[in-house]
């Protein structure tokens, strides 16, 4: 039987991280919960990524937590997937969900962690903690409603029932739907060009869309201090494609920078 684990390749300034576990239909454990931030802090760092896909192995993206690590300690296995979740919505690039098959609990709370979902049609999702009596975090809870709205949030959490594709779709809990076969090419497509944007601009945009409203002057500055507009005015003057080149700092760059209060 093989090993649950997270997998994780990175190909043409693109990470893809697998969640795999083929036994329970991609179901996370609680060691697969705590090395996801770690993976996804490594990948931040990395100058080379410039996008992030998250998917399942094989025909489903992920039935959500393993139920076995719940009878233990749920409070634990519900820190470590809030963690993991929290972890997702702050990789400072672009994040998409590739969805095949079941996105279940867990799942769900992962996909909706990232900035946008792809599904291929078939695909179901779902939000269950109401079949096993759990509370279902906060964090993750107004994640959900932000994107689906108050009643359909509600209608998911309170019934616990799936939902296939278009009914994902009209709500806006994913972006595109694709027919069978053509999740991956349609996923490799939009994160190439994903990566061939400003990835300044595109940080700047995640921060101000999740929220944060204190961030305004740091990052006109790091614009002014980059070469971006300038090579994209260029690039469109000359009528060619911008290379742009500004990347998030360092590590080590941004623990010196001062901190704001």
């Amino acid at each position: 039987m093989e090993e649950p684990q997270l997998l994780h390749s990175v190909t043409d300034s693109v990470a893809t991280v697998v969640v795999r576990h083929p036994a329970k239909r991609n179901a996370m454990t609680a060691a697969m919960w705590a090395s996801l931030p770690p993976l996804l802090g490594a990948l931040a760092d990395d100058p080379a990524v410039r996008a992030l896909v998250l998917t399942g192995d094989g025909d489903t993206f992920c039935a959500g937590a393993d139920i076995s690590t719940l009878r233990g300690s749920p409070l634990e296995a519900q820190r470590l997937a809030v963690a993991a979740e929290e972890a997702l919505a702050a990789f400072p690039k672009p994040t998409l969900a590739a969805v095949r098959g079941h996105c279940v609990g867990g799942g769900a709370q992962l996909a909706a962690a990232c900035d946008l979902r792809f599904a291929e049609e078939g695909a179901l999702f779902g939000v269950t903690p109401a079949k096993l009596g759990i509370v279902y975090p906060s964090s993750a809870t107004r994640r959900l409603v932000s994107l689906v709205g108050p009643a359909t949030a509600k209608y998911l959490l309170f019934s616990g029932e799936l939902i296939g594709t278009e009914r994902a779709l009209r709500t806006g809990l994913v972006d595109e739907v694709l027919p069978a076969g053509a999740l991956d090419a349609r996923v490799a497509e939009f994160t190439r060009v994903l990566a061939s944007r400003s990835l300044l601009t595109q940080a700047a945009a995640k921060e101000f869309a999740d929220g944060r409203t204190d961030r305004d002057d740091h990052w006109h500055e790091t614009a002014a201090a980059s070469e971006d507009t300038e090579e994209g005015v260029t690039a469109f003057l000359e009528r060619r494609r911008p290379r742009f080149t500004w990347n998030l700092p360092a590590p080590e760059e941004a623990s010196a920078a001062p901190r704001a209060c």
